[in-house]
């Protein structure tokens, strides 16, 4: 049987405890978790256990679905998951919501983008369709942005993910021009809003009149650690990229691409679990990867 109304609440709202737990825990451990390249530790994964109580329903939405099976990916040690993103080509409606939730939820500023719609025009008038197509980082395989960092500020971690250590990152742009997807853009600092004493002469053709936004100082949390701007400093001046909004997955929650769709045109899970929602539809669909001559061996699979 399906789930009614007042089980859909109830287990909502047990989903959204369990997230807030978590949540709660990680950001009292930022600081030591901001130190190694796996943050999640043994007290994050009983946390996201909690949303193991939420019962699995034969009709259940595939949020929700895709949520359960996060947590069953992320109680395993990290080496044993393989993150990797479907993308329903046919469901896109080009409605950009993935691309603007991404920047809102990484604080993202002008010029940089981590999940850009592609939008194509095919036929002949009058009969002209159009065709749209998010375009994340493919999380490669054979990353060929990471062998040209002259710094090592850039790898690829044991569950598929390429990273960018904003730190070390002298803002070279080599793994820019290695990429060939596009898939990296560069921090030069500047703001949406115009600032004379924030700003200079570079910046003021990104901005618009009016005083300086107080939230665009916020900090933004990626790689479970706070970026603060101020300063001219990192994230300023480096390579940035999308991650699969990695420090949503270590609280047990999907990235915003995926929650953000409103066509359920994105998947997200561990390939490495047979019995998850992306691995029978790579295994099901017409899957295609973006330039696969190239041999990167894309993460990022396409359903057209």
């Amino acid at each position: 049987m399906g789930m009614n109304r007042r089980e859909f609440v109830r287990a909502t709202a047990l989903v959204g405890a369990g997230i807030a737990g978590a949540t709660a825990l990680v950001v009292k451990d930022r600081a030591t978790a901001s130190k190694t390249r796996d943050p999640v530790g043994p007290k994050t994964i009983r946390s996201l256990t909690v949303l193991n109580n939420v019962p699995k329903q034969e009709n259940e939405d595939l949020l929700i679905r895709m949520q359960r099976e996060l947590v069953k990916a992320m109680s395993k040690p990290v080496e044993q998951r393989k993150w990797v993103m479907v993308i329903d080509t046919r469901k896109c409606v080009g409605c950009h919501a993935c691309t603007i939730g991404c920047v809102a939820e990484n604080k993202l500023p002008p010029g940089v983008v981590y999940r850009p719609v592609v939008t194509e025009e095919f036929g002949e008038f009058p009969n002209v369709q159009l065709r749209f197509t998010p375009r994340p980082c493919m999380q490669c395989e054979q990353p060929p942005c990471v062998p040209v960092c002259p710094v090592s500020a850039t790898w690829r971690r044991p569950d598929g993910i390429t990273v960018i250590d904003y730190d070390k990152c002298i803002g070279c742009r080599y793994c820019l021009t290695a990429c060939p997807y596009g898939a990296r853009t560069s921090d030069f600092g500047a703001y949406y809003t115009d600032n004379a004493a924030r700003n200079n002469s570079n910046n003021a053709d990104h901005a618009i009149a009016g005083p300086h936004a107080a939230w665009e100082d916020q900090p933004n949390f990626e790689y479970a650690k706070n970026w603060d701007r101020s300063g001219h400093q990192s994230p300023m001046g480096n390579a940035r990229k999308c991650h699969f909004c990695l420090h949503r997955l270590e609280v047990g929650e999907l990235p915003t691409c995926v929650t953000t769709c409103i066509g359920r045109a994105t998947y997200f899970g561990d390939h490495n679990d047979p019995d998850s929602l992306v691995s029978g539809l790579i295994a099901k669909n017409n899957c295609q990867t973006l330039l696969p001559h190239k041999g990167t061996k894309p993460r990022v699979f396409y359903i057209v």
